[in-house]
């Protein structure tokens, strides 16, 4: 019998071994958008670390939609994923809190604040603090912050560590926060807009480097340069940023170290290793690059 297992190649159905013990070997991943780099690289890391313990991941796109995303949480229990993991886009964490109750849960990226449910994460307010002060100390005071999905806590926190950069540098007065969405469309706009409003104009604090992208056509169908005329900072670390001309100076989240973190936490829930619920926030990185230049003319 063992020789002819070998001679056919014969692997065994995961799901057929799992009826009785009502597990498929399967985890489920939820993120807003897929084809934004930083959530398609994260994707990439849970997959391979998640198959590492031989289990495979379904992904499913939500596209920025709380709809979409409730239906995809039915379709994952309909499946019987042993746990999932989950780049919420919800403002409320009711849905979530309720399977938590009878399945393994674990956010990335985003968070809710006084939920309990385990998450990993940047340290989004420290990287947005350190960016602005980095152009506030380079002599911009007219700084331009271009957010993500205002629901989102990636999004809040970085605005309020914007917003208390400016507040302490004694520049309240000129805190200018757009945008609503993590798009190139959205950095865009908000950037097409700004310099045609006629008001000043020296930095941009771009919270996402989708926005990035946006802003740096802007700037260049206005006429303008980076970082000559306009300094600009992004949020993540993608390699084609050192290939932007300038190369950009930005936030690095540890990109690696959430999606591994989140798998360990998934399957020590899995495997019945822990039963706690870890909340961890880490610290990202300033990379600086060429595209924030002093400005002489506001110090």
């Amino acid at each position: 019998m063992l020789k002819a297992v070998d001679e056919f190649d014969y692997k065994p159905n995961i799901f057929a071994q799992n009826l009785g013990s009502n597990s498929t070997h399967t985890i489920g991943l939820l993120v807003p958008r897929i084809d934004n780099p930083f959530f398609a690289n994260i994707a990439s890391i849970i997959i391979r670390e998640a198959h590492k313990y031989t289990y495979p991941v379904m992904v499913i796109d939500t596209v920025e939609n709380p709809h979409e995303e409730d239906a995809a949480l039915d379709t994952l229990i309909t499946r019987n994923v042993d746990g999932i993991i989950v780049a919420p886009c919800s403002e409320s964490p009711t849905r979530l809190l309720e399977i938590a109750d009878k399945k393994p849960l674990v956010l990335v990226d985003r968070y809710y604040e006084d939920a309990d449910l385990s998450y990993v994460a940047t340290d989004n307010y420290a990287g947005a603090l350190e960016a602005t002060n980095l152009l506030i100390a380079n002599g911009h005071r007219n700084i331009m912050c271009i957010q993500g999905s205002p629901t989102s806590i990636t999004s809040r926190m970085r605005v309020k560590g914007y917003s208390d950069a400016m507040e302490k540098a004694g520049l309240k007065d000129m805190i200018n926060i757009r945008g609503n969405d993590y798009s190139v469309q959205n950095g865009y706009i908000e950037t097409k807009l700004e310099l045609m409003s006629g008001r000043p104009l020296t930095a941009i604090l771009a919270l996402s480097s989708t926005i990035l992208l946006g802003s740096m056509k802007a700037i260049e169908q206005h006429g303008l340069r980076v970082p000559n005329d306009v300094s600009i900072v992004s949020f993540d670390n993608n390699v084609f940023l050192d290939y932007l001309n300038p190369s950009i100076t930005r936030v690095c989240q540890p990109i690696e170290d959430i999606g591994v973190t989140a798998v360990k936490i998934m399957m020590d829930f899995i495997l019945g290793l822990s039963s706690n619920q870890p909340s961890i926030l880490l610290s990202p990185t300033l990379e600086v690059r060429d595209s924030v230049r002093m400005n002489t003319q506001q110090l």
